[in-house]
């Protein structure tokens, strides 16, 4: 089935804009570029978006995000409807939950040390995950997020790797969460160091320390506070604060939603800092082992705005490559992302709540898909690749990446990627090795570790529009 064709056009200067040929020195002009200015070229969001004829086009409001988000919690196992839990869970429900992600692989793990996880580790790991007897009903409590912090596939900082080629991805990491992340405490561990916890998207173990308990209402309350403020760069941070050292500078990354409170110049000082000049919202912090709410200041030169940002071509493009360069985190880890990480910061920005990996992306009702089986022929996906729009996300097993656009008919992803991988740069000029970064490449000579065309593997498209299509 075809994807829709958001068409795109030639950039044309606008009045008073002299042409980009036109900077170049005049002995220059005539010549064509060479091929490193080129991947220069493709390293520049201005070079995508000045080529978009409907750059500003809105592709869905606020109003169908809204729709958007509220279907998916209906309809998408994945996404959590925080407000909708129960006061209490039964054990067998809860067993089921940890038991989705605390289990031992189907392969052998390492340590850091390069010893393997015995059998014995996972029995230690198990031990402290403390669930309860079949006839035990859990208390749903809530809680707001203190700063960046793990999703952990036990109550453990233990990491584990597969082999020496992948030390840098912890099969024990899961995800990030974020300052301000609303979640629902379900268990602790039996050292009373860990939560497990979800938040709208998953659901994982979560250092205690990390999460401020509040009741219910607070926590809902601060979700949907407005007016608000939202992070729209890769990362901002809050003013130093000599007082509130657990609010100085902590990082903040793209997509979270903060409540505003009022910043008059003639408010009180905050801290010691007039608040005008800046943004002033409200964190959770513990005091005395309680959370309270309390005033921090971003600086307006940090990359954040009032609400969310429009959905848009432009903006996609914009916010994705905010992240380009960025090294690869599996599971959020190294205070960075994977590639669906990636891709859920640069929708949240936009306001719209979409599943956390790849797989449950791709099996999501929401949004239109199109999915490839063994018997698509190269043709078929080929097809599809022409009718792609700019946003459109490209599904490789395992992997998800951004398609921005196509230069001399050859298509363009932006992806956040870890593993090794080929593609021509040229007509003869060959890229080879690992990239383990978020990066721009062209896509239809993408090949994996093993040798397979991207195009080939291609399993799924998927755009985050209005209605569903299966």
């Amino acid at each position: 089935m075809k994807i829709p064709l958001l068409p795109l056009g030639k950039w044309i200067p606008e009045p008073g804009i002299a042409p980009k040929h036109a900077l170049m020195n005049p002995t220059d002009r005539n010549r064509p570029p060479r091929r490193d200015e080129m991947m220069e070229r493709y390293l520049d969001a201005g070079f995508w978006i000045d080529r978009l004829e409907h750059r500003q086009l809105p592709l869905m409001d606020a109003a169908a995000i809204a729709r958007f988000n509220q279907r998916g919690f209906n309809q998408d196992p994945s996404l959590i409807d925080l407000a909708s839990l129960p006061d209490h869970l039964s054990a067998s429900v809860l067993s089921g939950m940890v038991r989705d992600i605390s289990k031992a692989p189907q392969y052998p793990l390492y340590l850091s040390n390069g010893y393997p996880v015995e059998t014995q580790d996972y029995r230690q790991l198990e031990t402290n995950m403390d669930l309860p007897g079949p006839r035990t009903e859990t208390e749903v409590r809530f809680g707001l997020v203190l700063q960046r912090t793990d999703m952990r596939t036990w109550p453990s900082a233990l990491t584990a790797y597969k082999d020496e080629a992948t030390i840098d991805l912890d099969r024990f990491q899961e995800n990030g969460l974020f300052p301000g992340d609303g979640v629902a405490v379900l268990h602790e561990s039996l050292d009373g160091n860990w939560y497990f916890a979800c938040s709208y998207n998953y659901a994982a173990w979560v250092r205690k320390a990390h999460i401020a308990m509040a009741d219910r209402q607070t926590v809902m309350d601060y979700g949907k506070a407005d007016p608000f403020l939202v992070v729209t760069g890769s990362k901002a941070t809050t003013n130093y604060n000599p007082r509130r050292p657990a609010i100085s500078e902590l990082q903040l990354d793209m997509g979270l939603r903060l409540p505003l409170v009022n910043s008059e110049p003639d408010s009180p000082n905050v801290d010691g800092q007039n608040p005008f000049t800046s943004y002033a919202v409200q964190l959770p912090v513990r005091d005395s082992g309680e959370m309270t709410l309390h005033t921090a200041l971003i600086a307006r030169s940090q990359d954040v705005q009032r609400g969310f940002l429009d959905y848009t071509p432009e903006n996609i493009i914009r916010q994705g490559f905010k992240f380009l360069g960025e090294r690869y985190g599996w599971g959020h880890s190294y205070n960075s992302r994977d590639c669906s990480g990636l891709v859920t910061e640069i929708f949240r920005s936009f306001g719209i709540l979409i599943p956390r990996n790849t797989r449950q992306q791709v099996s999501s009702l929401l949004g239109h898909t199109v999915r490839f089986g063994a018997d698509d022929h190269r043709e078929t996906r080929m097809e599809a690749i022409r009718n792609l729009a700019v946003g459109d996300l490209i599904y490789s097993p395992g992997h998800v990446m951004i398609y921005i656009g196509s230069h001399e008919e050859r298509p363009f992803v932006l992806h956040d990627t870890s593993s090794s991988i080929s593609f021509r740069t040229g007509d003869e000029d060959r890229y080879e090795g690992i990239l383990n970064g978020v990066s721009v490449t062209p896509l239809l000579s993408l090949r994996d570790e093993e040798g397979r065309r991207y195009l080939d593997t291609m399993w799924a498209i998927k755009r985050i529009t209005s209605g569903s299509q299966h």
